[in-house]
């Protein structure tokens, strides 16, 4: 990365590095002007992979640096992280309980949330921006915490690599959104739109993120426990779920073979750059 980088508010960091996550969102989504399906093993694949990312993610950029920030601020560490962990998995199970939406290959009236009559696609795209809201976020406090300058852990080049993790993921993911949306009978344009437009929550959590955790400080252990409970909470409520639907329990092994990939190059990226 390049010195001007590094010389840039922490703000403007985060704001860069979720704007290249969506933008992967968006090179993934413009792959419904290439196919115009998915095969089910296929996305099991890319869903398990974002899975493994996810994960690895949740532990090397956010859970251990909060740790060791806990440790250097003199708090209880395992306390802070249990804290922060459970109130960002609650957080999303009051988004998942409130935010009409509606996973992959459910129907209308299995829509999830308040209830509505929006169009299925929405709904559809919904479900996907629900869990891009803790990856912005993550990325956005990965970036707020580097800044802090007094937490070794905690470091600017970690949180480059947790940006380029959640921008690997966010590829398969944006097609994983506009591919199957194009099976529902949406143009390839709209598709694409709606792909795209699940991403865009992205930098707007991550400069959230990264501001909220600058000018509250004694809150960064907490803050990037928060990010890491609300990813778990999304990859166990609907990630892998959707990974293991109608498979009809033979080819499970391809989403585990995704996430156990996804897991391995994100800790690749976490320890070999942070």
């Amino acid at each position: 990365m390049v010195d001007w980088f590094y010389g840039l508010a922490p703000e403007v960091q985060a704001l860069m590095a979720t704007l290249f996550t969506y933008a992967m969102t968006a090179l993934g989504a413009a792959m419904v002007f290439f196919f115009k399906e998915i095969k089910k093993n296929v996305l099991n694949t890319m869903l398990g992979f974002a899975a493994g990312v996810m994960i690895a993610a949740s532990f090397w950029s956010l859970l251990a640096p909060a740790i060791e920030m806990a440790k250097e601020q003199g708090q209880t560490a395992w306390l802070t992280a249990v804290i922060g962990f459970l109130l960002g998995g609650g957080f999303l199970y009051l988004v998942d309980k409130l935010m009409p939406h509606l996973h992959l290959g459910l129907e209308t009236n299995q829509a999830e949330g308040v209830k509505t009559h929006w169009q299925r696609s929405i709904l559809l795209v919904l479900a996907i921006t629900m869990h891009n809201i803790p990856e912005g976020l993550a990325v956005g406090v990965a970036f707020g915490a580097a800044a802090s300058g007094n937490v070794g852990a905690a470091s600017l080049a970690g949180a480059i690599a947790l940006a380029i993790g959640i921008g690997i993921q966010n590829f398969p993911e944006g097609a994983a959104v506009s591919i199957p949306l194009r099976r529902e009978k949406l143009s390839r344009s709209k598709s694409f739109f709606y792909g795209q437009a699940s991403g865009i929550v992205e930098p707007i959590a991550g400069v959230l993120g990264a501001f909220a955790v600058i000018k509250m400080k004694p809150i960064l252990p907490y803050a990037l426990a928060f990010a890491a409970g609300a990813m778990i909470y999304v990859v166990i409520e609907e990630l892998i779920p959707e990974a293991q639907r109608e498979t009809g329990g033979s080819h499970t092994d391809v989403a585990t073979i995704g996430c156990m990939l996804g897991f391995s190059i994100m800790m690749i990226l976490d320890v070999a750059l942070g």
